[in-house]
């Protein structure tokens, strides 16, 4: 285990879901708008499903936001700090953040602080546009963004 890990991005964005299932794709393109933004310190990650090869590029991070759509969620934009689990085993369903900054501490020695941004979805069929909802959640989302990487 490596207790030297050195930071080499200030921000990690890394947006998930997937982009053929409508408001599920929101978190990918949150993180691709950001990535043309071109915001000094910033890298932007997209990908289908947060998996354990991501830990590496977690752990040399300063800061990370994981951006995902939620149906489970009030109709807002939740902004929430994480934590690592306890342990960094991988459960049988997909990753949550919380796995992937408990496998970075575990494995690569570093925690980043980390925050959760979840946008709500309303519409998961087989398309490429978003509802509404989701929509009004993307551009609440790059505001938080901007916000906090000023």
């Amino acid at each position: 285990m490596n207790r030297e890990t050195a930071i080499e991005t200030e921000v990690l964005v890394i947006g998930y879901g997937n982009t053929l299932r409508g408001d599920d794709g929101v978190g990918p393109r949150v993180a691709e708008a950001v990535g043309h933004l071109r915001l000094p310190g910033v890298r932007t990650l997209i990908c289908p499903l947060l998996t354990p090869e991501l830990a590496d590029q977690i752990a040399h991070a300063a800061k990370v936001i994981f951006v995902d759509a939620a149906v489970d969620v009030p109709k807002e934009v939740q902004w929430r700090k994480l934590e690592p689990n306890e342990t960094s085993q991988l459960m049988a369903h997909a990753a949550d953040p919380r796995t992937m900054l408990a496998l970075a501490r575990d494995v690569f020695g570093h925690v980043p602080e980390a925050w959760w941004l979840t946008i709500p979805a309303v519409d998961l069929g087989f398309r490429e546009d978003f509802s509404p909802e989701a929509r009004q959640g993307f551009a609440e989302a790059m505001k938080k963004i901007r916000a906090f990487c000023r």
